[in-house]
């Protein structure tokens, strides 16, 4: 009998202890877009690494934590040259990995954000990512324009990413149990493979919109001199969680004109 890994608060260890909804979540990864790997994030003891083995993907495994790493070795040996320990947020993905792959993960839930804006980072070749994180994160990521939960993270991710939220998770299947609900969410890669605008303008006129959400767009992106025949348009009146991807985009494509102009 193999001995536990004890959860680690700094590193917002909770591990599943529940079986069918490990096998859930490792049932949500399809290998979108001819994926062949799957990178496991955090699988501490292989409660859902049992369930990915299933699946028709070559399976690697990302872990920072030493005792974990230690455990996952006994017990999976055959997977010796695919378990990797370091911080998944410092590596460099490119060199790891060619091709498309998926990602899956119990993600800790205070560096999930940050995962996923790495994910951007490599986002022509993650073709899919099915997670379990802090259930109002996981709401965020997937909500729709005019929710009070979108933001910053719904917009950028949702540019590239068709986001499905799959299902709640209580606090009482984890040792040890969080204090609030996780959520499941599937993103798969959209057809997009560049914006029509700069990508780096996009993020900052996305980040500025969000800024304060109560005030209107117009006093938001005052920094970017938008040009003065602009100044009336009716975008402007609204507040950033009332745009879509597809204002966000047109509202850069002002700003880079108005540039191109001066």
């Amino acid at each position: 009998m193999m001995e536990k890994v004890k959860a680690k608060k700094h590193l917002g260890q909770h591990f599943l202890t529940d079986l069918s909804i490990a096998e859930r979540i490792a049932g949500a990864v399809t290998g979108h877009h001819g994926a062949k790997k799957v990178l496991e994030i955090g699988p501490g003891m292989g409660v859902l690494t049992d369930f990915l083995l299933e699946r028709p993907l070559e399976l690697h495994l990302i872990e920072i934590d030493k005792e974990s790493i230690i455990y996952l070795n006994k017990k999976y040996p055959e997977l010796k040259e695919r378990i990797i320990e370091g911080d998944f947020l410092k590596m460099n993905l490119q060199e790891v990995f060619e091709g498309n792959y998926c990602i899956a993960g119990n993600f800790p839930y205070n560096i999930s954000s940050q995962i996923f804006f790495k994910v951007l980072e490599v986002k022509d070749q993650v073709t899919e990512v099915v997670c379990m994180l802090q259930k109002e994160v996981a709401e965020r990521i997937a909500s729709p324009k005019g929710n009070k939960d979108y933001g910053i993270l719904s917009v950028l991710l949702q540019a590239f990413y068709d986001i499905s939220y799959l299902f709640t998770v209580p606090p009482e299947v984890f040792d040890p149990p969080p204090k609030v609900n996780s959520g499941v969410i599937r993103l798969v890669r959209n057809e997009v493979e560049k914006l029509d605008c700069s990508e780096k303008l996009f993020k900052q006129v996305v980040k500025a919109g969000f800024g304060n959400r109560r005030k209107t767009l117009r006093n938001c992106l005052k920094p970017f001199n938008l040009p003065a025949e602009f100044n009336s348009h009716p975008i402007l009146d609204k507040r950033a969680e009332q745009l879509d991807v597809a204002d966000f985009i047109f509202l850069t494509q002002t700003i880079e004109a108005s540039r191109g102009n001066n």
